[in-house]
C-alpha cells in the first residue's frame, strides 16, 4: 500500500525518518511531504534514500503537471499520515487551510487521514489546539497520542512525538485493521431509486448516496468484503470487492436478493422508492391542458422481505439493518419498522434537519434496537458510519453467523 508521510517543521521530524523506515519494513511503499519548515530540521534527500522517491517539498515547482500533483496523488494513496504535525498544520488542516502541498493534499483525498502531533506541553492543552484536534476527529481524522516525558524545549509533559514502532503501530491498524468484521461477507446498498414515468421524466429523492458510500469504505477498511449495491448518484462510489449499479426499486430488489444468501450481514442504507408507475410510458408524456393523473403502485418491500426469509430459516443467522429516514415522529416510526420489518437494528435519522440527511457531508442519528435506543451526535458520515459498524460487529458476535473461510 502507498503511505503519504507528510512532515512539518518540528525536533520530532528526525522520527519521521524511522517511521518511513518502519513503514517499508511492513511491506508499504512511502512516498515523503516535507513541508517548509520541516526541511530545516531533516534535509529531503534524507527521505529520497530510504524511501527510493522524489521528496515533494513545494507546491509549485515546474513543471508541465506540478500544478496537479496532489490531485494525482490524493487520489492513489492508501493513507495520509502527518507524523510530526505541529499546531500550525493541526489549525489549518481543521479550518480548511491549503496553502502548502501537505495541507492541498489533505483537502484533495480521501484516503484516511492519520496525525500524530508534536509541540509543547503548553500548546498541547491549549484550547484553540484542543479544538482543532476536535473537529479533525469528527471529520473522520484518527490521532496517536503523544508522549510524555522531557521536551526539546526543556518542558517535562505530554507532547514528545510517539515513538515510530507506535505510529507505524497505528498506520497498520488503518490500513489493515484487525476487527472483528474482517474475513465477513457485507452487502451494502446506497442512494437513491429513480422510477421512471417515460424516457424522459422520473420519480426520485434527494438521496446522495454519502450514508451507504462511507458504510461500504469503512466496512472495507475493517477487511470485510463488501458487495456494494447502488442507485444512481452523482457521488463516487468507493472501492469495494464488488459495486453493482442499478436505477429502479425492482433492480435493486432483485440485486440484493441475488447477493443476499452470501452475506452474514445486510445494511440497507438506500434510499429505495416505496411506490413506482404503475405504467411506464414508452414515448415522452405530452403536455396538454388539464391536470394530468398518475397511478402509482408499491415497489418491492426489501427489508421485510430479507426479514421474513430469516425468520422462516431460509437465510440463516443473518444480520439486518435497515434506515428510517423521518420528518416527524422519527424514534416512533423507527421501532414500529423494527418490529415490521423483523430486523435487528433501524438507524434513524431526521432529514429535515439541514446538517443531516439527504445529500449533505454529515449526519446525526438514533440507533434503534429491541433493547433501546442511541442517540449519535451529528458529525461526518464517515465517523457515523465506524459507530453503525460498531454495532454490527456486536451483532455479529450475538447472533452465531459463521465467519467466512
Amino acid at each position: 500500500m502507498l503511505v503519504a508521510l507528510g512532515v512539518s517543521g518540528g525536533i520530532g521530524a528526525y522520527k519521521a525518518v524511522e517511521v518511513a523506515r518502519g513503514l517499508q519494513k511492513r511491506g508499504h511503499d512511502v512516498v515523503a511531504i516535507m513541508t517548509h519548515s520541516a526541511t530545516r530540521f531533516v534535509g529531503p534527500v534524507t527521505f529520497e534514500a530510504i524511501t527510493r522517491r522524489k521528496v515533494i517539498t513545494d507546491q509549485w515547482e515546474s513543471g508541465a503537471n506540478a500544478d496537479i500533483e496532489h490531485i494525482a496523488l490524493a487520489s492513489s494513496i492508501d493513507l495520509l499520515l502527518i507524523a510530526p504535525a505541529t499546531a500550525n498544520v493541526i489549525g489549518k488542516l481543521a479550518n480548511g487551510i491549503a496553502d502548502d502541498f501537505l495541507t492541498t493534499l489533505y483537502t484533495a483525498t480521501r484516503a484516511p487521514v492519520l496525525v500524530a502531533p508534536a509541540m509543547n506541553t503548553q500548546m498541547f492543552s491549549h484550547v484553540a489546539v484542543r479544538r482543532n484536534m476536535d473537529a479533525l476527529v469528527s471529520h473522520g481524522v484518527r490521532f496517536v497520542e503523544p508522549g510524555e516525558g522531557y521536551l526539546a524545549c526543556g518542558w517535562i509533559g505530554k507532547g514528545r512525538l510517539a515513538e515510530p514502532d507506535e505510529i507505524c503501530a497505528a498506520a497498520e491498524q488503518v490500513l489493515r485493521p484487525q476487527t472483528a468484521l474482517r474475513g465477513r461477507r457485507l452487502l451494502i446498498t446506497a442512494g437513491p431509486t429513480y422510477e421512471d414515468l417515460d424516457p424522459v421524466r422520473f420519480l426520485g429523492n434527494r438521496s446522495s448516496g454519502r450514508m451507504g458510500f462511507a458504510l461500504a469504505e469503512e466496512a472495507t477498511h475493517r477487511g470485510a468484503e463488501v458487495t456494494l449495491i447502488a442507485g444512481p448518484s452523482s457521488v463516487a462510489p468507493p472501492a469495494a470487492a464488488q459495486v453493482i449499479r442499478v436505477r429502479s426499486a425492482q433492480e435493486m430488489h432483485d440485486a440484493v436478493l441475488a447477493h443476499a444468501d452470501g452475506a452474514e450481514a445486510v445494511v440497507m442504507a438506500a434510499a429505495v422508492a416505496d411506490y413506482t408507475p404503475e405504467v411506464r410510458s414508452t414515448q415522452k408524456v405530452a403536455k396538454a391542458d388539464g391536470e394530468l393523473t398518475l397511478v402509482l403502485k408499491r415497489t418491492p418491500d426489501i427489508l421485510k422481505t430479507l426479514g421474513e426469509r430469516r425468520a422462516s430459516g431460509a437465510a440463516g443467522p443473518q444480520v439486518l439493518v435497515g434506515f428510517a429516514a423521518e420528518t416527524e415522529r422519527v424514534i416512533e416510526r423507527a421501532r414500529a419498522k423494527l418490529r415490521a420489518k423483523q430486523v435487528d437494528l433501524i438507524v434513524a435519522n431526521d432529514v429535515s434537519r439541514v446538517d443531516a440527511g439527504f445529500d449533505v457531508e454529515t449526519n446525526a442519528v438514533t440507533l434503534v434496537t429491541a433493547d433501546g435506543t442511541t442517540e449519535v451526535a451529528v458529525q461526518s458520515k464517515t465517523a457515523v458510519a465506524g459507530v453503525i459498524l460498531d454495532r454490527v460487529e456486536t451483532l455479529l458476535a450475538a447472533s452465531g453467523a459463521t465467519r467466512t473461510p
